[in-house]
């Protein structure tokens, strides 16, 4: 068994590739849709590295937030003011280029170390929303019990989401890796 599993290891290295693609080209075809770019504004709103697309500043997000499934037509009209939809087409179209080079590291090493590097450096970029974006923890909603369950280390919905990019991270390290060494052999 130790031997068989030793010995495909290149195999589940592609398996990998194939897993970040899908869950990239997954994700970033989604951002077409409305509830999809509404839900990434928490996150680019208040990064520093992003809310310069926005118009508006954070929080003034907040009181136009839809619910997912539900479209309000006066947050919809805020977001189109706000840069939300085209900025969500461009980032979905950026993860899906990004997911189409990690794959072709099953063929071609030097798009797919470029996929795996910038695959790390995407999950990094996400990582950084523990810091910047509150929505990420529970909030205080004022709970009478013996201990607060709120705050840092309790992650809501949002930094439980963010926190699997701890594994796309290493996965595209990985995957960016093995091509390296790929290229290495070759020269």
């Amino acid at each position: 068994m130790l031997k068989l599993l030793a010995n495909v290891q290149e195999y589940f290295i592609h398996f990998l590739r194939i897993s970040i693609f899908v869950i990239l080209a997954w994700i970033g075809a989604l951002k077409v849709c409305h509830y999809e770019a509404d839900g990434i504004v928490p996150f680019v709103a208040n990064s520093p590295l992003m809310s310069f697309f926005y118009h508006h500043p954070a929080p003034e997000y907040k009181q136009y937030m839809n619910p997912e499934g539900k479209e309000v037509k006066k947050n919809q009209e805020w977001h189109v003011s706000n840069g939300t939809y085209p900025f969500a087409y461009g980032l979905g179209a950026v993860i899906v280029l990004i997911g189409i080079l990690i794959l072709s590291g099953i063929w071609y090493p030097k798009p797919g170390l470029v996929g795996g590097l910038l695959t790390a450096g995407m999950a990094l970029i996400t990582l950084s929303f523990f810091i910047t974006t509150p929505e990420v923890y529970v909030p205080d909603l004022g709970g009478d019990g013996p201990t607060p369950h709120h705050g840092f280390p309790y992650l809501a919905g949002p930094g439980r989401m963010v926190l699997k990019d701890l594994i796309m991270m290493a996965g595209g390290l990985v995957a960016a890796s093995d091509c390296a060494r790929r290229l290495l052999k070759r020269s």
